[in-house]
């Protein structure tokens, strides 16, 4: 990759799970009857056909991971998971009785936190409580994070047995000075034994979470750990660039110094040696970040034109709803977002009094939403077009004199009313989302708010 482009486009930027993106949500114009309103109306024109995609954050771990920037709580203590198993079922009865209907789940994530912090008879009672009073849609998909560490056979023949097919372990590298920096050692042993017991039970989808640009990290690293996963051929991949954001509250990324970090050229040597590697390998890339075998239906969806992308990454099929349970999880109706409250004890209080736990959020606009799917179709398809008028606004001539500055670079190419990101465009997809990011390009952050996009 040119050095000239990397200085010039390594800049803080969004990774775009959502527009508009969290620090542009309008928090003073939203409330809660709002939201509730916007969920009921995308769940009356869509449960019928299509269900809903339900998130559950499980937030506790008992070690702090200080690569992470997810909302955890570190404790050993496992009598916390009782009471957080019957929070979640409480916050769900408040959803199912405020939509009216019956909801169809089409797809399912666990997510933390450590979801196999939990164990196998509490994972069991949460979701089989939950299934009961819910509608499962024919080709549901239901997925969850597993930790190498301590994932069982248990856990996952128990949560086979209850409909799951697809499973992702954090891998981050396999160099122990790494592994020691970010917190997180777990031998190549480790994920062997727990990859190879997914196989055996039947899971069609295992993945493994790669970082580059972690502290200490080399190229040479990750040349090991990509041989290592190679061994193991896991169905899908995400490898991403570490997201270094130590000012955010409860993370624990200022336990090493910036100067412990690969610069923005090494990085991006990182990324284009183990995309080489994986693509030798057979892998396929998949939006940003991802990279699939072509049996994997990430791959598939990609081929289908059905890729989707939302607070929960990637995934193969679109749901217009999104609810999210749990303490800091976010819900998207398509037409509003809402964050639920980040103190457990707070979520407590508020699901046992009978009110919907969120805090903050946004009802999207009709600029907004358009922007959004401009954004949605760069992130999935990698190309944008506005041949409809439902898909132009006032100030897309502004964006197509931005967008000149790729083309010139060879990042993109302009079509008939539409723009398609060249191959040495993708890893400045974030970069090209932003020409079309009208709340940033309206009010540059005077603080840094995102990690840097190379």
């Amino acid at each position: 990759m040119c050095q000239s482009l990397v200085n010039k486009y390594n800049v803080a930027g969004p990774r775009y799970t959502s527009y508009p993106t969290v620090p542009y949500w309008n928090i003073e114009t939203f409330s809660l009857q709002q939201w509730t309103a916007s969920l009921r109306k995308s769940f009356n024109e869509s449960n019928a056909t299509e269900g809903l995609s339900l998130y559950l954050h499980l937030p506790f771990c008992e070690s702090l991971c200080t690569f992470c920037g997810c909302h955890k709580r570190i404790t050993k203590r496992h009598e916390v998971e009782s009471p957080y198993t019957k929070a979640l079922l409480k916050e769900w009865d408040l959803y199912r009785a405020m939509l009216g209907g019956k909801p169809k789940i089409k797809e399912l994530h666990l997510g933390g936190g450590t979801p196999t912090f939990f164990s196998p008879e509490n994972l069991n009672f949460l979701l089989s409580e939950l299934f009961k009073v819910s509608e499962l849609a024919e080709d549901y998909e239901f997925s969850f994070e597993g930790h190498p560490n301590n994932t069982t056979e248990a856990h996952l023949q128990t949560l086979y047995d209850l409909g799951f097919r697809r499973v992702s372990f954090g891998v981050q590298d396999y160099n122990i000075k790494v592994q020691q920096a970010i917190h997180r050692i777990q031998p190549f042993e480790n994920v062997k034994r727990v990859t190879e017991l997914a196989r055996a039970i039947g899971y069609t989808s295992v993945g493994h979470d790669i970082i580059f640009g972690l502290p200490f990290q080399t190229e040479e690293d990750v040349v090991n750990t990509i041989g290592k996963t190679k061994e193991l051929m896991p169905d899908r991949i995400a490898f991403y660039s570490y997201a270094h954001v130590p000012w955010i509250k409860g993370n624990g990324q200022r336990g090493y110094k910036d100067e412990d970090l690969p610069s923005g050229d090494s990085k991006r040597h990182q990324y284009e040696t183990g995309k080489q590697l994986l693509e030798e390998a057979g892998y396929i890339e998949i939006g940003m970040d991802h990279f699939a075998l072509k049996k994997d239906a990430l791959y598939k969806a990609m081929q289908n034109n059905t890729l989707h992308r939302n607070f929960m990454g990637y995934t193969a099929s679109k749901t217009q709803a999104m609810i999210g349970l749990g303490v800091s999880s976010i819900s998207d109706s398509w037409y509003g977002f809402a964050q639920n409250v980040k103190s457990i004890e707070e979520y407590y209080h508020l699901v046992d009094n009978g009110i919907i736990p969120v805090y903050r959020g946004h009802i999207l606009n009709t600029e907004d939403l358009i922007i959004r799917q401009h954004i949605l179709n760069l992130m999935c398809n990698f190309e944008t077009s506005w041949l409809n008028d439902d898909l132009t606004f006032d100030e897309l001539p502004e964006v197509l004199i931005k967008l000149k500055e790729f083309e010139k670079d060879g990042l993109l190419e302009f079509g008939s009313k539409q723009v398609l990101v060249t191959e040495k465009g993708k890893p400045f997809i974030r970069n090209i989302c932003m020409a079309f990011d009208l709340l940033l390009q309206r009010k540059k952050p005077d603080t840094q708010l995102f990690s840097m996009t190379i």
